[in-house]
């Protein structure tokens, strides 16, 4: 909409001559223009108007968030655009191990969101988590489950994919009603619904345990799991995400540092991740190599990363840990751009979100993409962005 505004000055004045030249009479200036007067054209005074115009003001709306094509929505792990059908589908949250020996892995291409956790022995293990996973012809190869890595899958609603687990440990949220699973060595802590098998055929041997879409599926209705999401469970709005096209930029807070190359082997020391930054995103490497999918090749790649550093512990002397990744207001670090910044997070509940802030207290935004959460040791670990070392 646009606005002009004109303001018209109307001038008039008139001279009168008496008697007495000296003196003479001026008219007031006056807002409205006088009558033409009655006298020849040489005595005839010359209205002046001066006409001031502002500035064209434009008031915008808000760009409405228009997709590509019909039938599609904003991903609630990504803000990516994805069809409508699959946004009400729950995700899987797949183990995968990290160790050297079991790469490559499949399935990582689609992966939306990644965890690293440390579990026992000094080394770490991932989840991912995939929206878009029943057309993968392999996920894995699968191995066991740590709690902690539960509630960080409760909270995308998620169907958990796993090989296991410590049963004295996991077996408690594992067989909660609310939790869905497919364990892959069935037992007590869920059956594994005939989903998996072994490549090379036959092989018990650790990171030979495989599933694939069409298994899962199978598996879930076999279970009688809903597909799509439980509305007593899931949390639509969880990230705030920046819009693509005026994505998040972290050089507007003060405390912004340059953060191009990241290197966590200070939390993480066997499998020494790193990030590098290149053409917006995050490229990870693990053990001095790109980490890639085994079908595609390709290298992992993400929008955002969230460094979660946590209260943990030994549980009764055993080499298992714990994370309290239910908890509020301790440390962390958004990492997007080129940037990083210090914030704080937050879960209250299982199913909630683990929410970001700021500095300010202003929950961050994320840019659209896919993110990776590292979940860090309060106390222990240590990370190096560009060369500097933060301690957490």
């Amino acid at each position: 909409m646009y606005k002009q505004f004109s303001l018209a000055l109307l001038l008039s004045m008139a001279l009168f001559t008496g008697c007495d030249s000296s003196q003479t009479a001026t008219a007031p200036v006056t807002t409205e223009a006088p009558a033409p007067p009655e006298t020849s054209p040489a005595s005839e005074e010359t209205e002046k108007v001066i006409v001031v115009e502002s500035e064209i003001i434009e008031e915008t709306e808000p760009e409405e968030d228009i997709p590509p094509e019909e039938g599609m929505v904003r991903s609630a792990l990504t803000h990516l655009w994805i069809p409508a059908e699959l946004a009400e589908k729950r995700p899987i949250a797949v183990m995968y191990p990290i160790d050297k020996k079991a790469q490559p892995q499949y399935g990582l291409n689609k992966v939306d969101i990644f965890y690293e956790i440390m579990e026992e022995g000094d080394m770490s293990r991932q989840m991912g988590v995939i929206q878009d996973w029943e057309d993968l012809e392999r996920i894995g190869n699968v191995r066991s489950i740590r709690d902690y890595f539960v509630y960080e899958a409760l909270e995308w609603d998620s169907i958990i994919v796993h090989f296991g687990g410590p049963e004295l440990f996991v077996k408690p949220i594992l067989t909660r009603k609310d939790v869905e699973n497919v364990n892959g060595v069935g037992g007590v802590m869920g059956s594994d619904y005939g989903a998996y098998y072994r490549i090379p055929k036959g092989s018990k041997s650790e990171h030979t345990a495989y599933t694939d879409g069409a298994h899962l599926l199978k598996a879930i209705e076999k279970a009688g799991w809903s597909r799509n999401h439980r509305e007593e469970y899931w949390q639509p709005d969880h990230w705030k995400f920046a819009s693509d096209k005026q994505l998040y930029r972290l050089e507007d807070h003060p405390d912004a540092v340059d953060a191009t190359e990241i290197d966590m082997k200070g939390s993480y020391p066997v499998t020494k991740s790193t990030l590098t930054y290149k053409d917006g995103l995050y490229y990870r490497s693990i053990y001095g190599s790109p980490q890639k999918d085994g079908r595609t090749g390709e290298q992992l790649a993400f929008s955002n990363v969230l460094i979660e550093n946590c209260v943990w512990g030994r549980r009764g002397g055993s080499l298992y840990l714990f994370f309290h990744v239910l908890d509020s207001m301790h440390e962390g670090y958004f990492i997007t751009g080129g940037k990083m910044i210090h914030c704080t997070w937050m879960k209250n509940a299982d199913y909630e979100a683990t929410r970001f802030f700021d500095d300010n207290g202003e929950e961050i935004r994320l840019n659209p993409g896919k993110t990776m959460v590292f979940i860090t040791q309060e106390g222990h670990s240590s990370f190096t962005v560009n060369g500097v070392k933060y301690s957490l």
